[in-house]
């Protein structure tokens, strides 16, 4: 069982809804992300999602695409990263993900990635233009180093759509509750949950939806149809502010303590089953 399986199923236990955090690595600076990490997961994350900077970014808004040109600005590298992971890993043993452009990782090597990967620590990847059909050479080697591949979903993915993105997918499965782009438009509880519904006569896996959820009321909306929530683009702003490094680590702990609070008061809604 994975760290993430692991987590979510101590989840279900406590019925309680799982809280995904994004944040850019490397910005402001890769330290101040490796300080920033065991903080969040203190606060109350579950899973923590590292976003990898890249120079085109694919469905990123433009809070996290600034943060990316911050990041790169200052020469974050994926080998530094992976680094970094390794160093978190000495402080914590939650669930780290990352979210990365694939031809990074096909830059890197897949093999090479997926093994330095597993031995830095890190539990899944999620990989936006990475679509299952063109995925066929690169899951196996993935899940055989230990690393979740983790697909998304769309409000326009149909059946079969969802179906194959389930079989593909390990640890959760990604919905991305909006048409658009991160941070740009509100999801409706209504329909993630009928969408959700339709994932779960699919898979047994747990959802997590992301896109347009920025605030502790929304997550809690949002919590009520889900098996998770994924907050980006506000936490990335709250990091990417003016301040000293102290500054910004309260500020972001203290939002993060209110996503917590607001999806712990979470009751389940009818749309939802268990995973």
């Amino acid at each position: 069982m994975s760290r993430i399986e692991k987590r979510f199923s101590e989840l279900k236990k406590e019925n309680r809804k799982g809280l995904i955090l994004f944040l850019t690595a490397g910005d402001p600076s890769l330290s101040i992300t490796e300080k920033l990490i065991p903080k969040i997961f203190d606060a109350g994350a579950d899973i923590i999602e590292l976003g990898i900077p890249f120079s085109d970014p694919l469905a990123d808004g433009p809070t996290i695409q600034k943060s990316f040109v911050r990041a790169l600005s200052k020469g974050v590298c994926l080998k530094d990263i992976l680094a970094m992971v390794k160093r978190v890993r000495k402080k914590t043993d939650k669930p780290l993900v990352f979210m990365s452009a694939f031809n990074l990782v096909y830059k890197y090597g897949i093999s090479r990635f997926a093994k330095d990967a597993s031995s830095a620590g890190l539990d899944g990847i999620i990989l936006p233009d990475l679509i299952p059909e063109e995925a066929e050479n690169v899951i196996p080697v993935l899940k055989k180093a230990g690393i979740d591949p983790i697909f998304l979903a769309a409000p326009t993915s149909d059946a079969k759509r969802l179906k194959k993105i389930a079989e593909a997918s390990k640890g959760f499965l990604y919905y991305i509750s909006v048409k658009g782009i991160t941070g740009d438009s509100k999801p409706s509880a209504v329909e993630v949950g009928k969408q959700v519904l339709e994932i779960k006569k699919t898979t047994a896996l747990p959802v997590a939806c992301g896109f347009g959820i920025s605030t502790p009321k929304e997550a809690a909306k949002i919590g009520a149809v889900a098996d998770a929530v994924v907050v980006g683009s506000a936490l990335v702003k709250i990091v990417g502010e003016k301040g000293t490094v102290n500054s910004k680590i309260e500020n972001a702990v203290k939002f993060v303590k209110a996503l917590r609070g607001s999806l712990d008061k979470t009751k389940r809604s009818c749309f939802q089953k268990s995973f």
